[in-house]
């Protein structure tokens, strides 16, 4: 069976839990940092997410603490999580080889663009 592509923002999350467990704040603060400024995830956008890809198993709780009164909670990629990012990862290469293959073609190589 294949598997949807996953929509950036999930893409991204996974991405920055694949090294290390974060906590909510952190994982927004990498995901701005790795898509360079586009994907700003808010509050209520990335609790949503979270809750989403434990649900999945994707990711799980890997630590619980209080921080001046208030649950913080740091997340980390699941084995099944880390399937899913390989495989997107993969599907990212093939579809950015065909691009390539494709630009590379016989017009672009003559220096003439087609727009059949």
């Amino acid at each position: 069976m294949t598997q949807r592509a996953l929509q950036e923002p999930t893409l991204l999350m996974l991405t920055v839990l694949a090294d290390q467990p974060r906590h909510g704040y952190a994982i927004v603060q990498e995901v701005l940092a790795i898509s360079q400024g586009r994907v700003r995830l808010r509050t209520g956008t990335l609790y949503g997410a979270l809750e989403r890809l434990v649900l999945e198993d994707l990711i799980e709780v890997h630590s619980e603490e209080t921080v001046a009164g208030r649950l913080r909670r740091s997340y980390r990629l699941t084995g099944q999580g880390r399937v899913v990012l390989a495989a997107e990862a993969q599907r990212l290469r093939s579809a950015a080889a065909e691009v390539e293959r494709r630009l590379a073609g016989p017009f672009m190589s003559r220096g003439k663009e087609s727009f059949a």
